[in-house]
């Protein structure tokens, strides 16, 4: 960050990947984003980068390098430290002014959260796989959702970890966002075939 700069910009952060020697789409820098407050995808706020790194204890690139395993293990494992990444990443993905995610941008951010969450275990007790997944997107493309809610994007958090792939546990008359309830009937019908 240069002294006259406020704020790191795509061409910055895809510079940052570099010097980190982490690819643009690990998720890993979903963490590094929420860790330094970041206000939008590739921007980071002169503030955030300062307090951030300041808070990580990391002064130099290379002790930028050394906590990018501990992120990535703590995003992993940790349920609620990946609850607060989880949440933060739906500000910081929507664009300015909107209230939604578009569908695409919401899958893109699901597809690097959600497997690395199940396979850490930060989703535990989830019984979810990462390929039973695949059914929700199936659903949302099927019935042409344009775009996802912050509630839909919170509380689908909260159904995976609560309820099972077979939707035994699924409770019709709890407080579910109406596409949750529409995803299970759904999925209910198309048993099988996704």
């Amino acid at each position: 960050l240069e002294s006259d700069v406020d704020s790191i910009l795509v061409d910055g952060t895809l510079r940052l990947c570099q010097d980190l020697s982490v690819d643009p789409e690990d998720v890993v820098l979903l963490a590094v984003a929420f860790e330094l407050k970041c206000p939008a995808v590739a921007e980071f706020s002169r503030e955030g980068w300062l307090t951030g790194w300041t808070n990580l204890r990391c002064d130099t690139v290379q002790a930028m390098q050394a906590i990018l395993p501990q992120l990535r293990t703590k995003l992993a494992s940790d349920a609620a430290y990946f609850q607060q990444v989880y949440s933060a990443t739906f500000d910081f993905a929507k664009s300015a002014g909107q209230r939604s995610l578009p569908l695409e941008t919401a899958e893109s951010f699901w597809g690097l959260l959600l497997p690395h969450g199940i396979r850490g275990g930060a989703l535990a007790p989830s019984t979810w796989t990462v390929t039973q997944l695949s059914s929700w997107y199936a659903f949302l493309h099927d019935t042409k959702v344009k775009g996802v809610s912050k509630d839909t994007w919170s509380m689908l958090l909260e159904f995976l970890k609560t309820v099972d792939p077979q939707f035994t546990a699924y409770d019709e008359e709890a407080a579910w966002p109406s596409i949750i309830d529409d995803y299970v009937a759904w999925a209910r019908e198309h048993a099988g075939s996704v």
